[in-house]
């Protein structure tokens, strides 16, 4: 666990407000100051959760924190209650389609300053992680490439 000086510190590099905010707010609260650490990491080493991950991982009625971002991909057969940074558009509909429930973390906390019931999914699949980012800078290149050729042919 980080401390709250590095949190600090990592938070001082942050623009955005609700992300802020989030931070402060889970940093006053000793039983949310874990997940205050996990999400002011830099946003390469954010989770990216998949729905099907947390079909796998959860049971029914739970609530789960994702300190980072939750995908579409797979199928929901639970109605849990998914707490996190931010959702997919289709990822937040198959959750509320399974009568789950989607809140951002800063509402979490507000609710439930305790933590009581709460579990964190963290991010664990460092090679897929590192395939999506040489993915992305492969198709950043790919752009360059076609803005040359369209600027200069």
């Amino acid at each position: 666990m980080k401390s709250k000086t590095k949190i600090d510190e990592q938070l001082g590099k942050k623009t955005n407000p609700e992300l802020v905010a989030t931070i402060l707010e889970a940093k006053k609260k000793k039983n949310w100051v874990e997940v205050a650490g996990l999400i002011s990491s830099p946003r390469a080493n954010m989770a990216m959760i998949s729905i099907d991950r947390l079909d796998k991982e959860t049971k029914d009625g739970e609530t789960i924190i994702v300190p980072g971002k939750v995908l579409s991909q797979g199928e929901l057969n639970k109605k849990i209650k998914v707490v996190a940074l931010g959702f997919s558009k289709m990822a937040r509909e198959k959750i509320l389609k399974a009568k789950g429930e989607t809140l951002s973390i800063l509402e979490e906390i507000k609710k439930n300053p305790e933590a009581k019931g709460v579990r964190i999914i963290k991010w664990t699949n460092r090679k897929f992680a590192q395939n999506t980012k040489q993915e992305v800078l492969r198709n950043e290149s790919i752009r360059r490439k076609r803005r040359y050729l369209r600027k200069n042919c």
